[in-house]
C-alpha cells in the first residue's frame, strides 16, 4: 500500500509463535512524522502488542538504519489472530475465504501459517465459534496475540 503518505517502520519483539526476537517492517500511514506518529497499515505477522490500524510512536533509529517502532500511542480495538494449520488436507485458501465471509481480512505466509485481522466493529462470537471448533476438531491452532477488551468480552 505504498504511497506518498506512507512510511515502513521497522519492530523488534519477541515472537511466541517463532519462540525468538524477530525483526518484521510493517507498512504506516503517516499521521505526523514530526511527532514519530503512524498508523499501522497491515497485520503484523507473528505477534506485536498491537494490530492494524493502531496509532505508534516510532523514531529514527541510528543502529537500525531506519524509523522504528516505540511504543502504541493510541489502540483502535482491532484484533489480531494467529493460525496454524494442523490437518495437512485443511485447504488454506479455502479457509482464509470461510474467515473473509465472516468480515476477516488475512495475511498468509506459506501453507500452514496465517493471521487476521478482527476490526473493532465486528462481532467477535461467530468468529471465535468458528475458531473453536476448528481447533476441538484438531484441524488448527490458533493464538490472540493482541486481542481487545470488547473482543474478549464476545467470546
Amino acid at each position: 500500500m505504498q504511497s506518498y503518505n506512507s512510511e515502513k517502520i521497522l519492530v523488534r519483539y519477541f515472537s511466541n509463535v517463532l519462540d525468538e526476537i524477530v525483526v518484521e517492517t510493517l507498512w504506516t500511514k503517516i499521521i505526523d512524522a514530526e511527532k514519530g506518529l503512524y498508523k499501522i497499515d497491515n497485520i503484523p505477522f507473528y505477534g506485536p502488542e498491537f494490530s492494524s490500524d493502531d496509532i505508534v510512536f516510532a523514531e529514527f533509529d541510528i543502529d537500525e538504519e531506519r524509523i522504528t517502532f516505540r511504543n502504541v500511542v493510541e489502540y483502535s480495538g482491532n484484533s489480531t489472530i494467529q493460525i496454524i494449520i494442523l490437518d495437512k488436507d485443511q485447504n488454506v485458501q479455502k479457509l482464509r475465504n470461510e474467515f473473509k465471509e465472516l468480515g476477516c481480512e488475512t495475511e498468509g505466509t506459506g501453507n500452514n501459517y496465517f493471521v487476521m485481522e478482527v476490526l473493532y466493529e465486528q462481532n467477535y462470537s461467530p468468529i471465535f465459534k468458528k475458531l473453536t471448533e476448528l481447533e476441538t476438531a484438531e484441524k488448527i491452532s490458533f493464538a490472540e496475540p493482541n486481542i481487545s477488551q470488547k473482543h474478549i468480552s464476545e467470546k
